[in-house]
């Protein structure tokens, strides 16, 4: 698909990023306004399996996280299926966004609820960020 530049005033993405091979060149500069976007967290995808390391009992001893500053294309299953992510890390996120003329408002990564941490495996969820929400606006 091709857009005449200048032609989004705001550019809404959940989870789509991660799956871009060129982020920065994604023309984000012909947004006028505004781009928020969340994209799975950089600690998550550093390593690629995005799995806990258990013990031998089945216990989840930690999250490994590998390869931080190595960006690029990673294989991972999701739903059964092998697919292809793009890893980068937070900087690269970031610095991008300001290059294209855009002053980052929020950053979140969010961690579930306190009411919820007696559904089985929300306690291990504050042990990784999972997700990463950046929200921007033109300058």
């Amino acid at each position: 698909m091709v857009f005449e530049e200048n032609s989004f005033y705001i550019v809404i993405s959940s989870l789509v990023f991660h799956y871009v091979d060129d982020y920065k060149n994604l023309q984000m500069a012909d947004t006028k306004r505004k781009a928020d976007f969340s994209v799975e967290h950089p600690v998550f995808t550093a390593y690629g399996t995005q799995d806990w390391y258990c013990g031998a009992n089945g216990e989840i001893l930690h999250f490994p996280v590998d390869n931080y500053y190595y960006e690029g294309k990673r294989i991972t299953a999701f739903l059964g299926e092998m697919v292809e992510k793009y890893h980068r890390t937070i900087t690269t996120y970031c610095n991008t966004l300001l290059k294209e003329g855009f002053t980052i408002k929020h950053i979140v990564e969010p961690q579930p609820p306190e009411d919820m941490m007696d559904i089985p495996g929300m306690k291990d969820e504050m042990r990784r960020p999972m997700m990463l929400l950046i929200s921007a606006v033109k300058n």
